[in-house]
């Protein structure tokens, strides 16, 4: 055989070997990032991850629209510890419209942690007003396999420019600033309100800031995002990346996401919509829409 059919025979092979290392090593660093999976078939919808405030290794998850006024309380594993229930608006036969992001942070007694949980997607931009709901934590949320959450304070949010959908709710406990992000303009809002609030009240959201990413558009849409709970550091996620930001001393945040973000490791999901910081701010956990889907850990890179 000639030099030259032996090189028309061989260099095809390499490259059919060197994609097929290429293509494994993918899937082993992929596989190494999977630190558990979801365990129970109600969790199918998921689209927001926080981490409990006061239980060790406990992470809040729910559903988005077309489930009830709950969320679970998991571990990194995916194993379900609780279902807590909350009392929702009665306006809705599913107690909700559509969560569609969760945040655990300070809230009105000092020393205690509260969820809130985002009924804040809007996919048409029809509604009159988003609602935020402020739940006190509680212990038994590790152990108790059914729980009905206390001290439920709805407040009602309303855009000064228009309805928006969002999917992004977090909370900053050094300025004890809500915030919310637009999720599907060219160009997303950040949005903000204080923490503190009369129950049921309708608050006028106030406009920050427009925030750019490159990329197309569906792909680029803005899914989720974290305040670490010292508030030193900030993630928001599209459905292809994670962007990062360290606070410049108490700045806020809306000027600390001005900057020119970090972008930080990311395995695409079929649906990533959640994305939590551990309670340390070392690491980062995400997980996707679907029945018993993988929960995704990522160390924050060290510089």
């Amino acid at each position: 055989m000639s030099r030259t059919k032996k090189i028309k025979i061989i260099v095809p092979i390499v490259i059919i070997l060197f994609l097929g290392a290429y293509g494994r090593h993918r899937q082993l660093g992929q596989e190494s990032n999977v630190v558990g999976r979801l365990q129970e078939k109600d969790m199918n919808e998921i689209s927001g991850i926080a981490a409990s405030g006061i239980n060790q290794n406990l992470y809040y998850i729910h559903n988005d629209s077309g489930d009830t006024s709950r969320f679970f309380a998991i571990l990194p594993s995916g194993e379900l510890k609780s279902t807590i229930y909350f009392k929702g608006d009665p306006r809705s036969g599913y107690g909700v419209f559509d969560c569609e992001d969760i945040a655990v942070g300070p809230g009105p007694a000092k020393g205690k942690s509260y969820v809130y949980m985002g009924d804040i997607g809007d996919n048409y931009s029809a509604r009159p007003y988003i609602t935020v709901y402020r739940m006190l934590e509680k212990k038994e949320w590790a152990t108790k396999s059914k729980s009905n959450a206390e001290d439920v304070a709805p407040i009602h949010l309303k855009y000064p420019d228009g309805p928006k959908d969002a999917e992004t709710l977090m909370i900053d406990p050094i300025e004890r600033l809500m915030y919310i992000v637009s999720k599907r303009q060219d160009s997303v809002t950040v949005y903000t309100t204080p923490l503190n609030y009369k129950v049921n009240d309708t608050v006028m959201l106030t406009k920050r800031c427009k925030l750019f990413f490159k990329g197309l558009k569906l792909f680029k849409w803005i899914t989720a995002g974290d305040i670490s709970k010292d508030g030193r550091q900030v993630l928001i996620k599209s459905y292809t990346k994670v962007y990062y930001w360290k606070r410049n001393g108490n700045e806020p945040i809306w000027q600390t996401v001005q900057r020119v973000p970090q972008q930080l490791p990311y395995t695409q999901e079929k649906q990533g919509e959640a994305i939590g910081f551990t309670p340390d701010g070392k690491g980062y956990y995400t997980c996707s829409e679907g029945v018993y889907t993988p929960i995704y850990y990522y160390a924050i890179p060290q510089k």
